[in-house]
């Protein structure tokens, strides 16, 4: 099978001018290095194509490819990570992982929330403050933790996103709104366990691979999981794979929010329980980090005794499924 890898280098935008904030989420040669040899692995010809201007070239001169691995996280605008699947989608060729409209759903926590909340799938309360003058119609009790409404790798997550105080509350926000320009999610701060669950599959065919519990150590900003935090793990957060019965609970949770945004193929939640002991759902990302050795999904493979090829076969295999699938139901209509 002819693959194509669609993905964001990050050091293509940095040359461009970009800054190290501004491309965060997006990915080092070793990742595509390690992408491509474990896709290679499963017998497939991989070929890279880059960001979603490299791919609109390759398909205006005419390039086509049976299945495309998509890591791609865009640059701009709430609907950027959505780019390259509704660019496929038009072409006809099949990808790995969410469509075009789950992943700007995703994107925007308020509006993932709200999805949530609608299925009852356990969520804490929220607001989105979308401008400066929806600040005092907040109503929910502190401490509270703010952060951009659409963003992901813990971006505009510092130790001032924890506000105690109604004084603390609104310089806080002021300051995401002018930063990052979109709105601000607002929800109490949970204080409890926190956990990131790995997903496979996609409706019914979807499960839970592990609740991993995060640990915070002694270096580690403290009370959250920081854009800091995460790119310096190794020195302040450890890992652990939490099988007791509110790891399962995580699992529950996360599972069913997976299903309910019709996630697909593999990704993450990340899930927090507060003092009443409940775990409540946080985020989901559809298109999680796919670094051998240093995203969350595979860092629990590994902890699982499980190798990272054998996780993107996994991945290539649910793809090719729903594509044969959608090639069927295709070929009976026609009839």
């Amino acid at each position: 099978m002819r693959v194509g890898l669609t993905y964001d280098l990050r050091s293509d935008y940095l040359k461009e001018g970009h800054s190290l904030e501004e491309t965060a989420e997006f990915d080092k040669e070793d990742t595509i290095d390690g992408l491509a040899a474990a896709i290679a692995s499963h017998g497939h010809a991989v070929e890279r194509i880059g960001h979603v201007r490299a791919l609109v070239a390759r398909l205006a001169a005419g390039e086509r490819w049976d299945l495309v691995f998509n890591i791609a996280e865009g640059l701009r605008g709430v609907a950027r990570e959505a780019q390259v699947p509704a660019l496929l989608e038009a072409y006809g060729i099949p990808c790995t992982f969410a469509d075009a409209a789950v992943l700007t759903l995703c994107l925007h926590k308020g509006y993932t929330k709200s999805v949530l909340h609608a299925a009852g799938v356990s969520t804490a309360p929220f607001a989105v403050i979308e401008r400066a003058r929806d600040i005092d119609a907040v109503a929910l009790p502190y401490p509270l933790f703010v952060k951009p409404v659409a963003e992901g790798t813990g971006k505009g997550v510092t130790p001032k996103s924890i506000v105690r105080t109604p004084t603390e509350f609104k310089p806080a926000v002021l300051e995401l709104l002018q930063r990052f320009a979109q709105p601000v999610l607002v929800e109490p701060y949970l204080t409890g366990r926190e956990f990131t669950v790995g997903l496979l599959g996609s409706g019914a065919s979807a499960r839970a691979v592990a609740a991993m519990e995060i640990h915070l150590g002694e270096k580690a900003e403290p009370g959250l999981y920081s854009l800091s935090n995460k790119e310096n793990y190794e020195d302040r957060v450890t890992y652990t794979i939490a099988d007791d019965a509110m790891g399962r609970e995580a699992e529950r949770v996360a599972l069913a929010a997976w299903v309910a945004l019709g996630c697909r193929d593999a990704g993450r939640a990340d899930l927090r329980a507060g003092a009443d002991g409940k775990v409540y759902f946080l985020e989901v990302n559809p298109l999680a980090g796919i670094n051998p050795d240093t995203s969350d999904l595979p860092i629990m493979w590994r902890m699982l005794g499980r190798k990272y090829e054998d996780l993107i076969g996994i991945i290539l295999d649910e793809a090719k499924a729903r594509t044969a699938g959608a090639l069927k139901r295709d070929a009976s209509a026609a009839e």
